[in-house]
């Protein structure tokens, strides 16, 4: 099972790692112009090998739905063949059964009616006359009883109705146009998939894993689409910045007018004024040793850019955010409301999930309206099971309390608590985080406990101090950067790491179940300037 968490550490970044072709031997005078006639057909073939590989995976998959769905039909018209047989033996057995019961009492009946025959007929010559008449009365009177027990069935049900206010009464217009109207058959709603193609999407995002050091055998379609949206959520950002930066630093040495433009550039894309700094001094040192092309000052910019996102990660020797097999693992996501946590959570069980871990979600979100629904909602999409309070208003600690009892009874490797959203300017709130932490090293001192702040990159600045704040009360250990796929300029992921030193963790570009992936400073870049 490939795990999702471990993707950025089985893939290395390394961007000068081409795919294993045949080239031919080039002189050392040809050799600038040849790489990068020799490199695109390279990437295009990488491509094609990937895109045959999952069009023959597809396949093969669905030949084995095929022959699954063939076997269920066959073993169910094998056991509806079997159950046909057995009840008509039954049913044949109670018939017969009722009819012999029946035929019984129909004899006793007749023994019966003739012995109180004969007793009438003995009665009848021991009565005289005059009982006779009384009789004929009797019976007489008894037939006008009878006759009047009919009158109140005559009253029917709608006499009451003549009570009822007009206002009341039901109107015989809808029945009239319900027979009168043309019935419609009911379209099912189908549910179109996007097959992938092997266009300009496919090779890029191809090309991008072939420089990590993938292979075309290991390249899945989920990482494709993933890469596209990835691709097509940073367009906007990408197309503004890269064709003005490319006309700026192909100039040489930056003069006072490129290092306004340049400056404003990045901070209309949220990079923060730390992190343009940053970026403008370096790149000027560059350009002072010597001229690069514009192309070669772009891919200067794009090591640049990478060694602000992973500048938080230096000197440690695994820099993955995954959970720990067969132990206890308690992630926390904090952060606004309408940044995204909920959603973040359910893309994080489905993760686990496909990754081989056992997940739990606690929805200690109590403050929110509806916000457990839609927890629970997430738990049914994903196969994840979900502790809540049914009450509401109630203790969030509670809630972490009773997920944590239920994590260790079923021995669950990743509980994911959803807090409540909360503002940095409220103390209450802000309270209820460090009480869920001391709950946690109380009845779980031996977890990982991993704290997420989950961020709504659109926000830009206004994002950067709420990241700022909640690091100081909520001893974060990542952010996870969300809805990238809207009018969001990515800057803010750069102001995140240089600023405040805090890893991007998993970023979000889409509202679908799949759209959350962990984070990789080399895709991320190359989404940026080189899409």
């Amino acid at each position: 099972m490939f795990n999702w968490f471990r993707r950025n550490k089985q893939a290395k970044q390394q961007p000068e790692v081409k795919p294993a072709e045949t080239q031919p031997e080039v002189t050392q005078e040809s050799a600038e112009s040849s790489e990068t006639e020799i490199a695109e057909p390279d990437y295009l073939a990488f491509a094609k090998a990937a895109y045959k590989n999952i069009q023959e995976r597809k396949a093969e998959a669905a030949a084995k739905t095929e022959e699954a769905q063939e076997t269920e039909v066959e073993s169910e018209s094998a056991s509806i063949e079997e159950e046909a047989t057995i009840p008509e033996a039954v049913e044949f057995t109670e018939e017969t059964a009722e009819q012999v019961e029946v035929v019984t009492e129909e004899v006793k009946t007749e023994e019966q009616e003739e012995q109180e025959q004969e007793q009438e007929q003995e009665q009848e010559e021991s009565i005289t006359e005059p009982a006779a008449q009384t009789t004929e009365e009797v019976i007489g009177s008894t037939e006008t009883e009878t006759t009047v027990e009919p009158e109140p069935v005559a009253e029917e049900i709608p006499a009451p109705e003549a009570n009822v206010p007009a206002w009341m009464q039901k109107s015989q217009g809808l029945e009239k146009l319900k027979e009168t109207a043309i019935e419609t058959p009911e379209e099912e709603l189908v549910t179109e998939t996007k097959e992938t193609e092997l266009d300009e999407d496919f090779i890029w995002s191809s090309q991008v894993l072939a420089k990590s050091g993938r292979t075309a055998e290991d390249v899945s379609e989920e990482e494709i689409s993933w890469l596209t949206k990835l691709r097509q959520g940073l367009g906007k950002t990408r197309i503004g910045l890269v064709n003005q930066l490319k006309s700026i630093v192909g100039k040489g040495p930056l003069n006072e007018d490129a290092v306004m433009e340049i400056e404003s550039l990045l901070l209309q894309a949220d990079v923060g004024i730390e992190a343009t700094d940053y970026i403008i001094e370096t790149l000027q040192k560059q350009l002072k040793e010597e001229v690069l092309p514009p192309d070669q000052a772009i891919a200067y910019l794009k090591t640049i850019l990478q060694d602000i996102l992973d500048k938080p990660l230096a000197g440690k020797d695994d820099n993955a955010f995954v959970p720990e097999k067969e132990q206890f693992n308690i992630w926390l996501l904090t952060g606004v409301n309408g940044a995204g946590k909920t959603t973040t959570i359910g893309k994080l069980a489905n993760l686990g999930q496909k990754s081989g871990y056992t997940c739990l979600i606690a929805a200690a979100d109590t403050f929110r309206a509806a916000a457990v629904q839609q927890v629970k909602v997430w738990g049914e999409r994903t196969n994840t099971p979900v502790i809540a309070n049914p009450g509401q208003n109630t203790d969030p600690a509670a809630v972490v309390f009773d997920a944590i009892t239920a994590a260790k009874a079923k021995n669950t490797e990743l509980l994911l608590v959803d807090t409540a959203g909360r503002l940095q300017n409220k103390q209450n709130l802000m309270t209820e985080l460090a009480k869920i932490r001391r709950i946690i090293d109380k009845k779980a001192p031996d977890a990982i406990v991993e704290s997420l702040l989950v961020l709504d990159a659109t926000l830009g600045q206004n994002g950067l101090r709420q990241a700022q704040v909640f690091s100081e009360a909520a001893n974060l250990s990542g952010v996870v950067l969300t809805k990238l796929d809207g009018s969001a300029k990515g800057g803010v992921a750069l102001a995140v790491t240089q600023q405040l030193n805090l890893p991007i963790r998993f970023i979000g570009a889409g509202e679908g179940i799949e759209d959350l992936r962990p984070f990789s400073s080399y895709e991320f870049v190359e989404a940026l300037l080189n899409g």
